[in-house]
C-alpha cells in the first residue's frame, strides 16, 4: 500500500510544481512563499490541537525539520523562477539517488537488482539533462539558479531522510499529524521574519508582488502531497528511497503543463530525459512489489 501512497503524492506533487511556477512567473518570490507557508499552518493547524504541544525534546526535532524545509524551498524557488518548468521536474526527480545513498549509509537500507537499475537510469537522465540544458544557453556549471535548484535537491534530500528519522517506528516514531502541524506553523513564522527583514526593506528595489489565483493552489496540493507522502513513510515496511523516487514522478505532470500551457521550447531533447526518468519510476515500481 506504501507504494500506492507513493504515486497518489507524486501526482498532486507535479500539481504543486506547477502551480508554483505560474506564480512565480514575474512576481517575487519571498511574498509567495510566505503566503504559501501561511496557508499551508492554516490548513495543518488542527492538527495543533489534535496532538498537542508534547515538549521540548520534541519540538526540537520539529524546529530542525521546519528550518530544513523552508532553506530547501526558498532556494527551489528562486530556481523554479529563473528556469523551465521542463528542465526543473527532471532535475528535481534526482532527489532520491541522494536519499538513496543517505539510506544505504543511515539507515541499513538495501536495493534489489530492479531497484538498482532505476537508480541507474535516473543518474543518466542527470546528465541527459546537461545537454538539454546547453541547447536553451544554460551552462549548469555556471548557472547560478541551477546552483540554487541543486541546493534545493540537497536540502530537499536530507529532509526526507530526516523524515524516516522523526516518523518510523524504529526511530523516533513521531505522529506524523504534529510534525505536519507544527514543522508548518514554525515555517510561518520563520518566514514572517524574512519578510520583514528581506523583503520589506527592498520591495522597491526587486521584482513586485502580484496577486495571483494559482498561489494558493500551491499550498492545496502541496499539503496534499505532503500528508499522503508521510502515510505511506509512516509504515514500517517503507523504503525512503523508493518512496522519494516514487514521488519524483511529479515530473510528468509538471512537464506536461510547461510543454503545452507555458509552451517553453527544445521538448524533443528533454522528452528523452523524461522517458529515462520514467522509466526508472518503472524499474522501482516493479522492485517494490
Amino acid at each position: 500500500m506504501w507504494w500506492l501512497l507513493a504515486f497518489v503524492s507524486a501526482a498532486l506533487l507535479g500539481c504543486y510544481d506547477s502551480a508554483k511556477k505560474v506564480s512565480l512567473l514575474g512576481n517575487a518570490v519571498i511574498p509567495v512563499l510566505f503566503i504559501n507557508t501561511v496557508i499551508c499552518a492554516a490548513l495543518f493547524s488542527p492538527f495543533l490541537v489534535q496532538t498537542g504541544f508534547g515538549d521540548w525534546q520534541v519540538q526540537k526535532y520539529i524546529i530542525i525539520k521546519s528550518a530544513l524545509v523552508l532553506s530547501s524551498w526558498m532556494a527551489g524557488y528562486y530556481g523554479m523562477k529563473h528556469l523551465p518548468l521542463t528542465i526543473v521536474g527532471p532535475l528535481n526527480a534526482t532527489r532520491p539517488v541522494l536519499v538513496l545513498v543517505g539510506a544505504i549509509f543511515i539507515f541499513g537500507e538495501k536495493l534489489n537488482l530492479l531497484q538498482s537499475v532505476g537508480v541507474a537510469l535516473a543518474i543518466l537522465a542527470y546528465f541527459m539533462m546537461r545537454r538539454a540544458g546547453k541547447s536553451e544557453g544554460i551552462d549548469f556549471e555556471h548557472n547560478k539558479w541551477i546552483f540554487c535548484l541543486i541546493l534545493a535537491v540537497l536540502l530537499g534530500a536530507a529532509s526526507g531522510l530526516y523524515d524516516k528519522f522523526l516518523m518510523s517506528p524504529r526511530y523516533l516514531g513521531l505522529d506524523k499529524r504534529q510534525v505536519l502541524g507544527w514543522y508548518s506553523l514554525y515555517q510561518a513564522i520563520m518566514m514572517a521574519v524574512v519578510l520583514l527583514a528581506v523583503h520589506v526593506p527592498l520591495r522597491h528595489k526587486s521584482t513586485p508582488f502580484r496577486w495571483k489565483w494559482s498561489i494558493p493552489l500551491i499550498s492545496i496540493f502541496l499539503c496534499g502531497a505532503d500528508y499522503v507522502y508521510m502515510q505511506a513513510l509512516s509504515q514500517p515496511d517503507a523504503l525512503i528511497a523508493v518512496v522519494s523516487m516514487i514521488r519524483r514522478g511529479s515530473v510528468i505532470v509538471s512537464f506536461a503543463i510547461g510543454a503545452f500551457l507555458l509552451r517553453e521550447r527544445n521538448l524533443k531533447n528533454k522528452l528523452l530525459d523524461l522517458w529515462l526518468m520514467l522509466l526508472s519510476m518503472f524499474f522501482l515500481y516493479l522492485g517494490s512489489k
